[in-house]
């Protein structure tokens, strides 16, 4: 049984910082393409970090490059998104996605996480 349990989401005020963290399991982790997905209300789900297997061939959306870091830990068949200088324009439910066969799409969910930014 596959399973993404994101955590760590919350309420922070703007400039502040979370971190969130992704447990995989039912599936083949250490072999995956990982990936950070948000949504806003109203807006469309967009990719903001994504990981490759051997943890390089690191991507990030333009919004968040330079705030946020993807990372990833095998052994602990975890993935991380630290998010540093938050905006209230990063308010989203943040999603961790597994692409298992390594083309670039995304077979497998969570169920999310609220992060809410307050000005």
């Amino acid at each position: 049984q596959v399973q993404l349990v994101e955590s760590g989401g919350g309420l922070v005020q703007a400039g502040g910082s979370l971190r969130l963290s992704c447990a995989a399991s039912g599936f083949s982790f250490s072999t995956s393409r990982m990936g950070w997905f948000r949504q806003a209300p109203g807006k469309e789900r967009e990719l903001v970090a994504a990981i490759r297997w051997s943890g390089s061939a690191i991507e990030y959306s333009d919004s968040v490059r330079g705030r946020f870091t993807i990372s990833r830990d095998n052994a602990k068949n975890t993935v991380y998104l630290q998010m540093r200088s938050l905006k209230p324009e990063d308010t989203a439910v943040y999603y961790c996605a597994a692409d298992v066969d390594r083309n670039y799409k995304y077979d497998y969910w969570g169920q999310g996480t609220q992060v809410t930014v307050s000005s």
